[in-house]
């Protein structure tokens, strides 16, 4: 869940994400003979970029949503499996992962989500600055916000930062802000077993009844209501 989007996807797709994005999950089916397993993947955009020197042109990169949904191809899961299979291998792996690595960004940059990928290795591209703008939200969430600062940073207008913003992460830096204080105060309350004003505090509120109202309109239940839930469902809470 990214915002008020809901992005449903089970074995036979796969998800990118060219921003790093407050996202919320859960695993909806799961059992101990059908345990759910993930592969994960993170785009470098080093090597994204020196991959790219060496592809055809593709035209203009497109921007757009940072997240992209796509059915899995037989190359990509044969790679992604080959890859897999190097954990119970640590003589090849140092030699064989870079390579099957390269092999999954290329056909990730030459598939359907080609376009979301290679905004990644684009640097300048306005998702490069929209990520530079997300860099410091995250490393200061903590701090009272500051749109033109942002904006700044990102090398645009306030208005045009705003527009961009919202087209790539479904929010604005505003309301991204405020996910990365809640999600990180959710954190605080179930690991550390903060109270609920204490860990607002923490993350940057001052005010106990805003903290709760924006929490509870992000999460669906007030702090201490989610906590109780979340509590119930250890393997769920742990995966939060």
């Amino acid at each position: 869940m990214l915002g008020d989007s809901v992005v449903a996807y089970g074995p036979a797709s796969y998800l990118v994400a060219s921003l790093d994005l407050p996202i919320t999950g859960m695993v909806t089916q799961a059992s101990d003979d059908a345990p759910y397993l993930c592969f994960c993947l993170y785009l470098d955009p080093v090597l994204l970029s020196d991959i790219a020197i060496s592809l055809p042109p593709a035209g203009p990169v497109v921007e757009g949503s940072a997240l992209s949904l796509h059915p899995i191809t037989p190359e990509l899961l044969d790679a992604a499996s080959r890859l897999t299979a190097l954990l119970g291998d640590q003589a090849s792996a140092p030699l064989l992962a870079p390579l099957i690595e390269r092999e999954l960004l290329v056909r990730l940059m030459t598939g359907p989500s080609g376009g979301i990928v290679r905004a990644i290795a684009a640097g300048e591209s306005r998702t490069g600055q929209i990520a530079r703008a997300i860099g410091w939200l995250k490393a200061h969430f903590r701090e009272p916000y500051n749109g033109p600062g942002l904006a700044d940073l990102a090398g645009m207008s306030v208005s045009s930062f705003h527009d961009h913003f919202r087209r790539a992460t479904a929010m604005t830096p505003l309301q991204y802000q405020k996910q990365l204080r809640l999600q990180a105060a959710r954190t605080l309350m179930l690991a550390d077993r903060l109270d609920a004003a204490e860990a607002g505090f923490r993350v940057g509120y001052d005010s106990p009844s805003q903290f709760s109202r924006e929490y509870r309109r992000l999460f669906g239940a007030p702090p201490v209501r989610d906590m109780g839930r979340l509590r119930a469902m250890p393997q769920v809470a742990m995966a939060i």
